[in-house]
């Protein structure tokens, strides 16, 4: 009998303990608010309690942020004085490994001629705008005809760096990436239904559109996301008693399985990645002391077995931009095939030579590290959703495209079919607020009472705004368009000071058509925004969302 008994007992302890296993092993589930369920299986609040990490996304590599001293601190014998070194923090973030190519930019193009036909009047400045300016090769003095027919659509160029893209066409080329990334992870994940995003099968009212998407998915696809149900939508409209609820249909923010955007890095980002401080922890590396991308003073490999082999594709001296037949420097002349030379300790390559690279920021001489030494970023406009009279949010249709003709006469579109229509933010955001005032915040800083000296003797110049309101009084070209043509009227004014305007972007590094002095990472330089060159390229970046590091979940104690 009492041996019964305690088997009893050991019996209900047994079942006890798994009962209160099983509890603590679902609290995940449950709120440590309220302890209500939040995983959606009551009808209730859905969060993602399995997540766990952020995914490396198509072409990128990890970069953990950091403290860096940003600028030049060795010789400066240009004497540029707008790269003083001040110390820096940027958060941990994603990178191309490699410039964009022409590979990945012509297909981009088939999708934008495949979508918007540029036979079609309506979608003619879509394509047209995205196109490279090949024209870019030629030279009076120079014969660079094969580079302005071959250079961007032969197969033997297919892997080296685009070139002839302005500042525009890489923002451009970033949010089309985003859409497209995000739609084959949407595919993947079973939301949207294998083949949806076939590019032949779309109309150019019916593109995929991230943030449309996560603003309000029943417009997705022209209104016809309904056509595209992926095995999530058909598991949860099959059976009442499915795991799965009408909230998680559609993929949101919560669901963390849609990425961040890509974009341009910022000039902070750039140099940071380029320096590669990832494995050199030396005290001169992090305060500022590294030179190159790679470890060392030279621009030549100490390595015994590629000893003396050039580490970049710059020009070398005057008319030496490859070196001697059969014994080649570099191994290039214009560009190289990206991938040609080592990378830094991030695993990035050609973060010198090769092509320089567009970055985010607008130009200016100083870096401003007293207004901000944490992601600093020259160049934010904020903006917000067109909301309609239905209280929806607004996405562009082909009769709402709106068209920018640039100052050098290009045409090109600032937003397509099935992108969200936005507008500046305005007094209802930036009322009472202490960290932002305006929409427009590239000037910030400029041009105040405190920072000019003489002031109050500016006049007015002919749009109205004084010079003591804008410090950089850049000439301003008249691009229009009427009945007879195109209109073009060039500023000739004598009391222009400067070239720099808030539509002057920074661009990085050295390229094949530069000495060395330009491959140091602490070099900037600055060029129009809708300018293109025959030697800048530009590469992706895309933020990281959560912890600091890979697969660290909390700091280190």
């Amino acid at each position: 009998m009492k041996k019964r008994t305690l088997k009893i007992m050991l019996l209900v302890a047994v079942v006890s303990f798994g009962f209160f296993s099983c509890k603590r092993s679902s609290s995940n589930n449950t709120s440590k608010a309220t302890g209500w369920r939040i995983d959606g299986k009551d009808g209730g609040f859905t969060a993602n309690t399995k997540y766990k990490d952020q995914e490396t996304a198509p072409g990128l590599v990890f970069v953990e942020g950091g403290t860096f001293t940003m600028g030049k601190t060795q010789d400066d014998p240009m004497h540029d004085w707008n790269n003083t070194p001040n110390q820096q923090h940027v958060q941990s973030f994603y990178m191309d490994e490699t410039e964009v190519t022409n590979l990945m930019y012509t297909e981009y193009l088939y999708w934008t001629k495949t979508v918007f036909p540029p036979e079609n009047e309506n979608y003619r400045n879509i394509y047209t705008g995205a196109l490279p300016d090949t024209l870019v090769w030629r030279n009076r003095l120079g014969f660079n005809e094969t580079m302005t027919t071959n250079y961007l659509r032969h197969p033997g160029y297919a892997e080296y760096p685009v070139v002839g893209v302005n500042w525009i066409q890489a923002v451009q080329f970033c949010q089309w990436r985003t859409d497209r990334v995000n739609e084959a992870v949407l595919e993947r994940e079973g939301y949207i239904a294998k083949g949806a995003k076939s590019v032949d099968s779309l109309s150019p009212e019916a593109t995929f559109s991230t943030e449309a998407y996560l603003t309000d998915p029943t417009k997705t696809y022209g209104g016809k996301i309904d056509e595209y149900k992926g095995r999530i939508a058909e598991k949860s409209n099959k059976s009442k008693d499915s795991t799965e609820s009408d909230s998680n249909v559609y993929a949101k923010r919560t669901s963390g399985v849609i990425l961040p955007e890509y974009r341009l890095p910022t000039e902070a980002e750039w140099e940071y990645a380029a320096k590669g401080l990832d494995g050199l922890r030396e005290y001169n590396n992090v305060r500022g002391r590294k030179k190159y991308p790679w470890k060392g003073e030279f621009t030549r490999s100490g390595n015994r077995k590629r000893r003396g082999d050039q580490l970049a594709n710059f020009k070398n001296s005057k008319g030496d931009y490859g070196g001697i037949a059969g014994w080649s420097d570099d191994g290039a002349d214009i560009t190289a095939r990206v991938k040609s030379y080592p990378p830094n300790d991030f695993g990035l390559y050609d973060m010198a030579g090769n092509v320089a690279e567009w970055v985010s920021d607008v130009y200016r001489p100083i870096v401003d590290d007293e207004a901000s030494d944490f992601n600093y970023y020259r160049g934010n406009v904020y903006t917000k959703n067109v909301i309609t009279d239905e209280g929806k949010s607004e996405i562009v249709t082909t009769s709402t495209i709106t068209l920018d003709t640039l100052p050098n006469g290009r045409v090109m579109a600032r937003n397509l079919p099935g992108q969200l229509a936005e507008t500046p933010i305005d007094e209802n955001e930036t009322y009472l607020r202490t960290n932002f005032d305006k929409s427009d915040n590239r000037n910030y800083r400029d041009g105040d009472v405190s920072s000019s000296r003489y002031f109050d003797l500016f006049n007015e110049d002919e749009d109205g705004e004084s010079d003591a309101k804008r410090m950089y009084n850049a000439p301003k070209h008249v691009v229009g368009a009427d009945s007879t043509g195109m209109l073009r009227q060039y500023d000739k004014s004598n009391t222009r000071t400067t070239l720099i305007d808030d539509n002057v972007r920074v661009y990085k590094g050295g390229s094949w058509k530069d000495r060395a002095y330009w491959i140091d990472p602490a070099q900037r330089r600055a060029f129009p925004e809708y300018m293109a060159t025959s030697y800048i390229g530009f590469r992706c970046a895309m933020s990281r969302v959560g912890s600091k590091a890979q697969g660290r979940k909390s700091p280190r104690k």
